[in-house]
């Protein structure tokens, strides 16, 4: 199974989203995180994901006679870089956005099920607004959000940090103009 084809589904990229920024979580955690998903169902994709090189067992402890594993993602996993999404279909790239439309919505739900969730008090946003934008303009705003994010983008997790989930979502709401 080939990158692209790995990571277009919901569950994969639940599993993807929950061991990053270096956790290692074990897979009754992964499906403590996913209730909605059965339990044979994220063990089958864990198995997927160790399998294609994206994790790997950080350790191993018995526990009543069974091996318990804890995973973490590969440093050097593969990913989806610009040349890959640039090859992938039209379909493909509809069944990418719905996969991480699923997960943003399990995750939102996830967060609103948390115990003193308080999305005011958390700065949660979901706006949307349309940008009126040339070619040039557009490229000048991508490399200003990359500028402003990049600085973040390396932080670790420490004991006064908590992992915000980030979306952005661009595409042209109109066919161009001539």
């Amino acid at each position: 199974m080939d990158t692209v084809e790995l990571l277009l589904h919901p569950v994969r990229l639940r599993v993807v989203h929950a061991l990053s920024g270096g956790r290692e979580l074990t897979t009754g955690e992964l499906c403590a995180r996913m209730p909605e998903a059965s339990k044979v169902t994220v063990y089958r994709h864990v198995g997927l994901l160790a399998e294609a090189g994206f994790l790997e067992v950080a350790e191993e402890h018995r526990v009543r006679g069974a091996v318990e594993r804890r995973y973490r993602l590969r440093k050097d996993r593969p990913s989806i870089d610009g040349d890959a999404a640039a090859a992938m279909s039209l379909d493909d790239h509809r069944r990418g956005f719905a996969a991480a439309m699923a997960v943003l919505i399990a995750e939102f739900n996830a967060y609103l099920d948390r115990d003193g969730a308080n999305p005011a008090d958390d700065s949660v946003s979901y706006r949307q607004g349309t940008l009126w934008l040339s070619p040039a303009e557009l490229t000048e705003l991508l490399g200003k959000l990359v500028e402003a994010l990049q600085p973040s983008l390396g932080n670790e997790p420490t004991p006064d940090r908590s992992p915000y989930l980030l979306s952005p979502i661009l595409f042209p709401a109109e066919p161009p103009k001539p």
